[in-house]
């Protein structure tokens, strides 16, 4: 097929764009901007556009199907002529589900863990050598590309964001996949751009569950009321399997799962990350994969990217970096380090980047999150509201919405980095927290620095 994609310099949509030009179709796509690291692996692969911008000269008759990406608008003149030549366009979750739906598609759902979860599936299965397609938003070590599709693969694991389809189709994405087995690690209000209450936004994951296909199973963790709630309030076909904290014991800085009296040692820590293990752990049983074999290859998952994702340590200082944005995610980061650490000093900091996170009536959502550490510093960039289109927050607003008297608030940078050299870098821990970057500190550069 000759397939074009309208805003290919997206996470997702570089990711599908390579995997089907490695499945042998003829790609090309077009995008305003696209930056690294979609830009190098485009380039790499040869599928970069030679220009930057919209060119309805790239639509011809020629063209099998267009995806489009959420990135573009519905005015976009690509696919306005897209629309006139008749050519079969896709989002691409609706393309992912049409490359799957003969396949048994498994489904990870959830405000927070989700790609975790994912990537914990994936990594368990690619070390037992069992064939599977997939997509998963976050770069894993040992896969190549975030996305792969393939034409035996038995097996499609989907992280199934909630976030809107597409500029013409505002449907979440994760209603369009149909699961044949279908998890919901926690429901925790994001996303208020587009679903302005939290009973809306819950709403999308009970339309989820009635999307399992019949005599489907669902995985839910039980921790989490409102996720509990609609599960077991979901379809009577439907297998449901509950999950919480996985049995455990943290020794010296280790965590060990206790299963059938056996101690399994892994890499990652946390409960939040031992309530994503059993969520994963149970997708895997369903498939035919026994516990034990779970638990000792899981052994040597050190986690996606950004995602507790440890930079650099030494003897008494270890420094992560994480995605953590929202106000549940951040407790549960800080927490999971101050219970790994209870005897060392933490450091916590976070950027506002998300458009939810820069509104000033849900930044009220972030009271007591980031308690649990002894230092707490948040960061956030006046020109990041400006380009979202947001109303101007300051700083004595951040200072009272997160309810900590000591907490440290800054508008630049350079700040964050003078204040984080000048403390006393001894049996203390370091934890930056963004899905930015902080306009461009260098988390390893830091690291280097500092120990």
């Amino acid at each position: 097929m000759k397939i074009h994609f309208i805003a290919i310099g997206g996470s997702a949509m570089h990711n599908l764009a390579i995997a089907l030009y490695k499945k042998g179709h003829q790609v090309t796509g077009s995008d305003d901007e696209i930056f690294d690291p979609a830009k190098s692996r485009l380039e790499k692969y040869g599928i970069l556009p030679k220009n930057i911008g919209w060119d309805i000269n790239n639509i011809s008759e020629e063209i099998d199907a267009v995806i489009l990406g959420m990135h573009a608008k519905n005015d976009n003149p690509e696919l306005i002529k897209a629309e006139k030549l008749g050519i079969k366009i896709y989002s691409y979750p609706e393309f992912l589900y049409e490359m799957s739906k003969e396949k048994i598609r498994i489904v990870i759902g959830g405000s927070h863990g989700k790609t975790s979860i994912t990537a914990m599936i994936l990594h368990v299965l690619n070390k037992l050598n069992i064939d599977t397609d997939y997509m998963v938003g976050a770069q894993l070590e040992g896969f190549e590309v975030m996305v792969k599709l393939t034409d035996k693969a038995k097996y499609m694991v989907i992280e199934g964001d909630e976030y809107l389809t597409s500029p013409i189709d505002l449907r979440p994405k994760f209603h369009l996949y149909q699961p044949n087995i279908a998890l919901i690690s926690g429901i925790a209000w994001d996303h208020i751009n587009v679903f302005p209450t939290f009973d809306i936004y819950v709403e999308q994951f009970r339309i989820f569950c009635q999307k399992i296909r019949e005599n489907g199973s669902l995985i839910y963790c039980q921790e989490d009321s409102i996720v509990k709630d609609i599960s077991e309030k979901s379809r009577q076909d439907i297998e449901k399997l509950p999950y919480g904290i996985i049995p455990h014991i943290i020794e010296n800085g280790k965590t060990f799962v206790i299963w059938d009296k056996k101690e399994y040692p892994i890499e990652i820590f946390g409960k939040h990350n031992l309530m994503n293990l059993y969520g994963a752990m149970l997708v895997c049983e369903r498939i035919g994969v026994s516990n034990e074999d779970f638990l000792r290859e899981i052994g040597s998952f050190t986690g996606a990217s950004k995602r507790l994702e440890l930079v650099k340590k030494n003897d008494n200082v270890e420094i992560y970096k994480d995605f953590a944005h929202s106000p549940s995610k951040l407790k549960a980061t800080i927490t999971a380090l101050k219970e790994q650490f209870p005897k060392r000093k933490l450091i916590a900091i976070m950027e506002l980047h998300t458009f939810s996170s820069l509104n000033a009536e849900f930044l009220l959502q972030y009271k007591g999150s980031m308690d649990m550490a002894d230092e707490a510093i948040v960061y956030f960039n006046p020109h990041t509201i400006a380009h979202k289109g947001l109303s101007e927050i300051t700083i004595q607003q951040v200072f009272e919405a997160f309810g900590r008297d000591d907490i440290k608030v800054f508008t630049q940078s350079a700040d964050v980095v003078v204040s984080i050299k000048n403390y006393k870098w001894e049996n203390t821990n370091l934890l930056m927290m963004s899905s930015g970057n902080f306009d461009g500190i260098v988390f390893e550069e830091l690291a280097d620095e500092l120990i």
